[in-house]
C-alpha cells in the first residue's frame, strides 16, 4: 500500500505492566504473583477484542548507553535469565517483530534530533520484562511487535520526544497501536531472601507512593502522572525514574484525557508491581492544567547534572 493510500495511523490506548518475570514463571509461589498472572488475562483479552495491529513496547529492562536501540529482528529467538532471580529458571522466547515499523520509528527519532538505530542479529538479548511481557500479553504473537530502550541517561525532555516520535511513527505507518510501559512503579528490592508468600512492598511510604499515583492512574490522569513522577521517584525510588511513564504520556498525547482502569497492584519480591490500563476518552480530563514545558525536539545534552558552576544551557522548548 503506497503511503498516499494508507490512513493515518492511531494509538487506541495504553497499558502499564510489571518488568519481572515472577507472574510468568513462578506464579504459584506468591498470592500476589498468582493474581497478577490472573490479572493480565484480563489485559490479554482487551488487547485481543482490540483492533491493534502493533504493540509497542518501552521496557525499562531493556537499558541503552548510547542513543535509543530499537528492536528489528522480524522473528528474534532465543533463551533469557532474570540476571536477579536465576532460580525462575530459563525463559525461551520467539517473538514477532513489525521490522518495517522499527526503521520508520527510528527515521521519526531521528527527524526529532535523538541519536536512534535499529538492532537486528541472532542472539542479541531481548530484556525479561519484554519477553515476560509479550509472552502473557501476546502468547501466540497474533499481534507483531516493536521494543524501544530505555536510555539510562536520558533525562524528562528526551525521552518526551522519544515518546512523540513514537506518535509520529505510527501515524505515518498507518498502524493502529497499543503502547505498553515495562516497569515497576517504586523499585526497591529485598537484599535478602524472603518467603515469596510474604511478599510485600519495600516500605510502607513506598506503598502509599504507589497507591497515590495509581489513584491519579485509574482517573485517568496520565500526564498528572507524567509531571509527579520526579518527586515520586525521590520519594520511592521510582523504577528508571519512571521514564516509562514519561514515554507513554507522550506518545499517547499529554493530557489526562482517559478511562483508567487499574486491574492489580501487587509486591514482587518488594517493588510495586501494577496493571493499568488507559483508554483515550476526551473530555475527560475537563480543565486541567500543565505547568512545564514541552520539548518537540532534542537539541543535545542539557547539562542537567553539571555542577552549579556550570551554567551554560542549551534551549530545548522550541
Amino acid at each position: 500500500m503506497s503511503d498516499a493510500a494508507k490512513q493515518e495511523g492511531q494509538i487506541l490506548g495504553g497499558y502499564l505492566v510489571p518488568n519481572k518475570p515472577h507472574a510468568l514463571l513462578a506464579p504459584d509461589k506468591s498470592p500476589g504473583w498468582r493474581s497478577l498472572r490472573d490479572s493480565y488475562d484480563k489485559v490479554r483479552e482487551q488487547i485481543e477484542a482490540s483492533d491493534a495491529d502493533l504493540l509497542i513496547l518501552f521496557s525499562t529492562r531493556w537499558v541503552s548507553i548510547i542513543g535509543h536501540q530499537i528492536q528489528a529482528d522480524p522473528a528474534p529467538e532465543y533463551w533469557v535469565v532474570d540476571e536477579d532471580f536465576h532460580e525462575l529458571g530459563t525463559m525461551h522466547y520467539k517473538l514477532r517483530m513489525d521490522a518495517e515499523f522499527a526503521e520508520t520509528y527510528r527515521q521519526c527519532a531521528s527527524v526529532r534530533g535523538l541519536h536512534a538505530r535499529t538492532v537486528a542479529y541472532h542472539g542479541f538479548p531481548i530484556d525479561v520484562g519484554s519477553v515476560a511481557a509479550l509472552q502473557l500479553l501476546n502468547p501466540d504473537n497474533r499481534i507483531p511487535a516493536c521494543i524501544v530502550s530505555c536510555n539510562v541517561y536520558s533525562d524528562r525532555a528526551e525521552t518526551l520526544v522519544l515518546g512523540k516520535a513514537a506518535l509520529d511513527a505510527v501515524k505515518k505507518s498507518g498502524r493502529k497501536a497499543i503502547v505498553v510501559g515495562v516497569s515497576a512503579l517504586s523499585n526497591r528490592m529485598f537484599t535478602e531472601f524472603i518467603d515469596p508468600a510474604e511478599d510485600h512492598i519495600h516500605s510502607l511510604k513506598d506503598d502509599e507512593w504507589n497507591r497515590k499515583l495509581l489513584e491519579l492512574l485509574e482517573a485517568g490522569r496520565l500526564e498528572d502522572v507524567s509531571q509527579l513522577s520526579r518527586e515520586f521517584s525521590r520519594q520511592a525510588n521510582g523504577d528508571s525514574k519512571l521514564k516509562a511513564i514519561w514515554w507513554m504520556a507522550a506518545a499517547m498525547g499529554q493530557d489526562n484525557d482517559y478511562q483508567g482502569t487499574v486491574f492489580d497492584y501487587q509486591a514482587v519480591w518488594g517493588t510495586g508491581a501494577a496493571l493499568v490500563g488507559l483508554v483515550p476518552s476526551p473530555g475527560a480530563g475537563g480543565g486541567l492544567e500543565y505547568d512545564e514545558d514541552d520539548s518537540n525536539y532534542f537539541h543535545g545534552d542539557r547539562n542537567v547534572i553539571a555542577t552549579a558552576a556550570n551554567t551554560n544551557k542549551v534551549d530545548d522548548s522550541s
